[in-house]
C-alpha cells in the first residue's frame, strides 16, 4: 500500500513509544519505574471538577456544542488570560479544543505551508517537529543545552537562526522537556527578533501554573508589540490533573480563528460538551488543589536534584513543569534502552527533543517511586 508522504515524513512519538515499552514489560510482570510520560500519576482530578462533569451529564449536556466552545468556558478562559496580562483576547478570539495538542495541530496546519520555516528552541517537545513536517514545513533549531536550557544567553544564536524567511517561532515556557522558565529579558529579546522579521510566535503555556521558587512566568503575548503576533495555547491536562479529559484552547487574532475554524470544524467539530463544563469549574474553583499539586512537584524536584548530586550528577534545576534533564552518555538512545531493559526505569532520550546526550525524567510520580528509580539507575552503573 502506498502511504501519504506526510505520514512517512514523521516518526512515532518517542514519549509514547517508551511508555508503550514500559507497559509491555509491566504486562510481563516486570516492575517498571515509568518516568517517561508526562502524565500525573498520583494526583486525581479535583473532586469538584469531576462533580461538575457529573452534574453536566445529569443536566443533559451530551450533545454538540458551538464549534469553538460553550460561552461559559470561553468567558472563563478570557478571564484567566486577562489575569495573565493578555488583555487583547476576548471570547471571539478563543477556540476550545479536545486537548492542547489538537489546538497546536490546528494552528500549524493553518499557518504553515509547503517549505515555510518554523524556528524551534531546543530541547523542544517532540510533537512540534512532527506537526511541522506533517504540514510540509521546514525547521531551524537553536540549542540551549549549553546554557543550562536558559534562553537569554542563547538570544544571539536565535537572532542568527531567525530571518525574514521564518514564519513561526515556537516558545514553550515553562518548558517541556527542560522545565526552564524564560526570563522577561529573554522574552523581550524574542519580541525584538519577531518584530524585526515579522514572525508569528506560538506561545505554548500548558505548564504556566506549575512553577517553583516564587518564579512568575510572563506570557510573551503581554509584551508591547506582541499583542497581534502571538498565538497563546494552553489546556487543562497539567495544572488540573486532567490529562485524560482532553481539553485545551488557543487564543489568537480573529482572522486566524476564522481560518483555523475550518480545520477544527471538519476534524473534531467541538470538544466534549460535559468536559467543557468541567473546564469552567477547573478555571474558577481549583486554586487550592493546583497549589497542593504544585507544592508536591517542587518537593520532588528538590529531592531529585539532591539525589543526583549525591551520585555525582549535577543537573540544571527546573523552574517549572515537572521534568528534569539528566546528562548521560553521548548515545542517549542506547542509554535509555539500557535503563529500561536492565534497571527497568523508563526515560525519554534527549535526541527526541533535539538534544542528544541527555534524557528526560518526568517527576509527576510519588517520591518513593522517584527514589526507587534513581537507586536502580545507580545500582546498574547508569549514573
Amino acid at each position: 500500500m502506498d502511504f501519504a508522504a506526510r505520514v512517512e515524513r514523521i516518526e512515532p512519538s518517542a514519549t509514547v513509544a517508551i511508555s508503550n515499552k514500559a507497559s509491555e514489560l509491566e504486562a510481563e510482570g516486570v516492575d517498571v519505574v515509568d518516568l517517561s510520560v508526562g502524565d500525573i500519576v498520583d494526583f486525581d482530578t479535583p473532586e469538584n471538577v469531576k462533580q461538575a462533569a457529573k452534574d453536566a451529564l445529569d443536566a443533559g449536556h451530551t450533545g454538540y456544542t458551538p464549534s469553538n466552545g460553550i460561552p461559559a468556558l470561553k468567558s472563563a478562559i478570557v478571564d484567566k488570560l486577562h489575569a495573565d496580562g493578555l488583555e487583547q483576547y476576548d471570547t471571539e478570539n478563543i477556540v476550545v479544543t479536545p486537548g492542547g495538542k489538537q489546538g497546536l495541530f490546528e494552528v500549524v496546519q493553518t499557518l504553515v505551508d509547503d517549505g515555510d520555516e518554523v524556528a524551534l528552541i531546543d530541547p523542544a517537545w517532540v510533537s512540534y517537529e512532527a506537526m511541522v513536517k506533517v504540514a510540509d514545513g521546514s525547521l531551524t533549531r537553536v540549542d540551549t543545552a549549553q546554557y543550562d536550557f536558559q534562553l537569554e544567553p542563547a538570544l544571539d544564536d536565535l537572532a542568527e537562526a531567525v530571518s525574514d524567511d521564518t514564519e513561526i517561532l515556537v516558545v514553550n515556557s515553562p518548558g517541556n522537556p527542560h522545565g526552564a522558565v524564560y526570563s522577561d529579558e529573554a522574552l523581550e529579546g524574542v519580541r525584538d527578533i519577531a518584530v524585526e522579521h515579522d514572525v508569528t510566535v506560538i506561545s505554548d503555556e500548558i505548564y504556566k501554573e506549575i512553577t517553583y521558587d516564587g518564579v512568575e512566568p510572563t506570557s510573551i503575548g503581554s509584551l508591547e508589540g506582541m499583542e497581534d503576533r502571538t498565538i497563546t495555547l494552553n489546556g487543562f491536562s497539567k495544572a488540573y490533573a486532567m490529562t485524560g479529559w482532553r481539553l485545551g484552547y488557543y487564543a489568537a487574532d480573529e482572522d486566524i480563528v476564522d481560518q483555523a475554524g475550518k480545520i477544527h470544524g471538519h476534524s473534531v467539530t467541538c470538544a466534549v460538551n460535559f468536559v467543557q463544563h468541567a473546564g469552567v469549574e477547573a478555571l474558577e474553583n481549583t486554586d487550592e488543589a493546583v497549589e497542593e499539586m504544585r507544592s508536591a512537584f517542587e518537593d520532588r524536584r528538590d529531592m531529585l536534584v539532591d539525589l543526583f548530586a549525591e551520585h555525582g550528577k549535577d543537573v540544571p534545576t527546573p523552574e517549572g513543569a515537572f521534568y528534569l534533564m539528566l546528562p548521560v552518555a553521548d548515545d542517549d538512545v542506547a542509554w535509555a534502552e539500557e535503563a529500561i531493559e536492565t534497571a527497568h526505569v523508563a526515560t525519554v532520550p534527549g535526541s527526541a527533543f533535539g538534544t542528544p546526550g541527555w534524557v528526560r525524567l518526568a517527576y509527576a510520580n510519588s517520591e518513593d517511586r522517584l527514589r526507587e528509580g534513581v537507586e536502580r539507575l545507580a545500582e546498574h552503573d547508569l549514573l
